[in-house]
């Protein structure tokens, strides 16, 4: 099957739209063939599948388990990031949460943590703020990353990154401090970082009671792929496994609207983050 728009017809497309949204949350709009078609192309090569409606019909048949409908999840997930990505949301961490938290130990989720820049960053923020005020935060943090794709996350536990991802967003001083050099090209968190660190495969549409209350949530730059109603319930959710008074970082492209009885908006200056009641 050919990567072009023209091989995937209105209704097939609409087929795999829907498939899609119930399966991953992620909602595309009307005219992304190009996308599908891209990303599927030699999946469906291989398969050989001359429609997207027989990639539907094989999906539907091999249910919530199957080898391919983890393949097209993946294949269809936008993994874009960076370290310490827009910077202040870090800065809002370390300057205006942290010092909230003395009397137990911190358990902070990352949702949708990708190849693991950002519960990374967030470990190395937590080293920082250690070493400037010793003993203000009770020892045992925990760092729980999910995300719903299965081969970004087997990227992300091994904590490996080529001097290209390297320098996106990490600055010199940092790349020494953390990272161990393995190669001409190939650096590694140091256990002291990635420790603190566990990975877990997640679909944000599915229940996440299981894994507990949180002080801090990251949900950045996620909800943007949901339609409203999945946003509002995932949200609705998310504040649910926060304790009192915990704290959700969203992206800066993304709002809380018509939430007001649960969380608080705390401005920073620049930047916001909100706070459960």
């Amino acid at each position: 099957m050919q990567s072009s728009t023209n091989t995937i017809s209105p209704g097939g497309y609409d087929r795999f739209r829907k498939y899609l949204q119930k399966e991953s949350g992620i909602s595309l709009s009307e005219n992304k063939q190009y996308l599908v078609a891209s990303r599927l192309g030699k999946l469906l090569e291989r398969e050989k599948f001359t429609k997207i409606e027989m990639l539907v019909d094989a999906l539907e048949r091999g249910g919530r388990m199957s080898k391919l409908r983890e393949e097209v999840i993946n294949a269809m997930t936008t993994n874009e990031t960076l370290w310490f990505r827009d910077s202040h949301p870090f800065k809002i961490l370390k300057d205006v949460v942290l010092p909230e938290f003395t009397q137990r130990p911190l358990k902070i989720w990352s949702a949708a943590s990708s190849t693991g820049q950002e519960p990374y960053s967030i470990s190395m923020i937590l080293d920082e703020y250690k070493q400037s005020k010793p003993g203000a935060l009770k020892a045992g943090e925990r760092i729980i990353a999910t995300d719903i794709c299965t081969n970004i996350l087997m990227h992300a536990k091994q904590g490996q990154y080529d001097s290209l991802a390297i320098a996106r967003g990490l600055s010199p001083d940092k790349q020494t401090r953390y990272f161990e050099k393995l190669s001409d090209t190939v650096w590694k968190v140091k256990p002291s970082i990635a420790s603190r660190v566990e990975f877990r495969h997640l679909n944000l549409i599915d229940s996440f009671g299981s894994l507990g209350k949180f002080d801090i949530i990251f949900c950045r730059n996620v909800l943007i792929y949901f339609t409203a109603e999945t946003k509002l319930d995932i949200l609705r959710r998310m504040h649910a496994s926060l304790n009192p008074g915990g704290f959700l970082f969203l992206g800066g492209s993304e709002a809380l609207s018509g939430m007001s009885s649960m969380f608080d908006i705390v401005q920073c200056h620049p930047g916001i983050v909100y706070r459960a009641k």
